[in-house]
């Protein structure tokens, strides 16, 4: 039976993946894949310009996922931290099954000379980041956007370097990795902004000792977005 298009398109990404499963992701030879799956090279060029795009829709695979993940009642109940954790490990664990090829598929952009791949990777990156900010239902603005963003920027890669060479069950060492940096970036952001709004509100119901007001500047990292939700205590 013919192949729709959302249908040929994966399998095409899923052969490719094989492929580079049994040798390796530089082995892998569009012309193989479409011997393997019984069609052109000319249809695989109407879903992929080149082998690289291919990368790119394995990635947006594990985007997808992650939005998904995002949709349920039970995530929303999840504290900011908790949130961008959940996110960020269920990203990962779209990719898990294929580990070693994705490291290698990551190692293929970091070759010298292959500015045109590194380039667009950089734009990957930044795009995967947005959607999570997203799906954690960030509103910072100005300068504290940037902040957050490049924050969680570097957690995300540094959290996804260390999970590349990771053997533990689970990945449990990656998440007690990521737990750990998320903690981290909670406290400095405290630091930078105050306590989230919910305890704020705390502090000014309580009597002033100091007679000075407490601060109450929302905090971009930790603070739920919507006030009907009753996020857990981080």
């Amino acid at each position: 039976m013919k192949k729709s298009k959302p249908e040929l398109r994966d399998a095409i990404v899923d052969t490719a993946v094989a492929f580079a499963e049994r040798s390796s992701w530089e082995a892998v030879r569009l012309f193989d894949v479409a011997t393997e799956l019984n069609i052109s090279l000319d249809n695989i060029r109407l879903y992929f310009r080149e082998k690289e795009d291919l990368v790119d829709a394995w990635f947006d695979r594990a985007d997808g996922q992650m939005l998904k993940s995002a949709e349920t009642v039970e995530f929303l109940s999840l504290s900011p931290r908790e949130r961008l954790l959940h996110l960020i490990m269920t990203w990962l664990d779209t990719l898990v099954a294929h580990r070693k090829v994705t490291q290698q598929m990551i190692g293929a952009k970091l070759e010298p000379g292959h500015l045109h791949i590194q380039i667009p990777a950089i734009m990957r990156i930044s795009r995967t980041v947005q959607w999570m900010r997203e799906a954690a239902q960030r509103d910072a603005t100005f300068l504290r956007r940037a902040l957050e963003e490049a924050a969680l920027t570097t957690i995300y890669l540094a959290t996804f370097a260390y999970w590349m060479h990771d053997a533990s069950e689970n990945s449990q060492c990656t998440r007690d990795f990521l737990e750990h940096k998320l903690l981290v970036a909670e406290s400095l952001d405290h630091r930078i902004y105050g306590v989230p709004r919910k305890e704020a509100a705390a502090d000014d119901a309580a009597p002033s000792v100091s007679g000075t007001p407490p601060r109450t500047q929302p905090s971009p990292l930790t603070e739920p977005i919507t006030s009907e939700i009753h996020a857990k205590s981080g």
